[in-house]
């Protein structure tokens, strides 16, 4: 194996982690680069494709430092995919039960098989710079986004990432989970959309189209789940749909 090829799987194995910790205990990037003893800025130029130019490179005593903070086996980052999460335990400490095997598990449970964790990079932006994201996606760099995540949804070079914050779209959507928006794809109805209104931030709803003017124009509603909170029109006020949910994420609170 060449050494690109030994660093990309390294590259790879460290994205599992990283998801893999997300989902255990609800942490951000910034707390798991905190928890290595790394700067949250270099842990993003470690994980970018081979192509960015801000590119980190991995190297082994950085992989010896990750595997040490989380109590790693020797060679963890070499294994095949999906094949190290079984040392993934609570608190970061190797299981104490006896080991099962993947495939005894996969064996006695038809309900659920491995899955590839993605390597699709995902920025988690703000509601203000979602209501401008157009604007500024070409000038966006790795240090502006809050945190990021992985996905192996095939998604335009423009998808981000918004947390739901309030209880207007409550109970789907609580606060704290996260939605995948692709400003590339075009809502249909019943679809979940990222919308910008008069304040220029960014509003999560359910579109509901409701036809077409004499002048052409479209006119939509975005909806909240939540019936306490009202509906927004397009015939009453400007509203700019800036991209349609493509994935919903939900955390285990803490």
């Amino acid at each position: 194996m060449t050494q690109d090829a030994h660093t990309e799987r390294w590259r790879l194995r460290l994205l599992e982690l990283i998801n893999a910790l997300k989902a255990r205990d609800g942490v951000s990037q910034r707390a798991i680069a905190e928890q290595v003893g790394l700067a949250p800025s270099y842990l993003s130029r470690l994980l970018l494709d081979q192509d960015r130019s801000e590119r980190r490179n991995l190297g082994a005593a950085t992989m010896d430092k990750i595997a040490a903070a989380y109590n790693l086996p020797p060679g963890w980052f070499d294994l095949p995919a999906g094949q190290g999460l079984r040392h993934i335990a609570g608190n970061g400490q190797p299981p104490t039960h006896s080991a099962v095997s993947v495939d005894a598990v996969s064996s006695e449970t038809s309900n659920i098989r491995l899955a590839e964790i993605g390597s699709r990079r995902i920025p988690v932006i703000s509601s203000i710079q979602a209501g401008h994201w157009k604007e500024i996606v070409d000038n966006f760099a790795p240090g502006d986004a809050e945190d990021w995540i992985y996905t192996d949804l095939e998604l335009s070079q423009v998808a981000f990432a918004l947390d739901i914050v309030g209880y207007s779209m409550i109970p789907e959507f609580l606060p704290g989970h996260r939605v995948i928006i692709d400003p590339e794809v075009a809502p249909r109805p019943g679809d979940f959309v990222a919308a910008r209104n008069g304040d220029d931030k960014a509003t999560f709803k359910k579109y509901r189209p409701r036809g077409i003017t004499d002048t052409g124009l479209e006119v939509f509603e975005l909806v909240p789940l939540n019936p306490d909170y009202p509906t927004l029109s397009s015939a009453t006020q400007h509203i700019q749909i800036i991209g349609t949910m493509m994935e919903h994420r939900k955390y285990r609170p803490k």
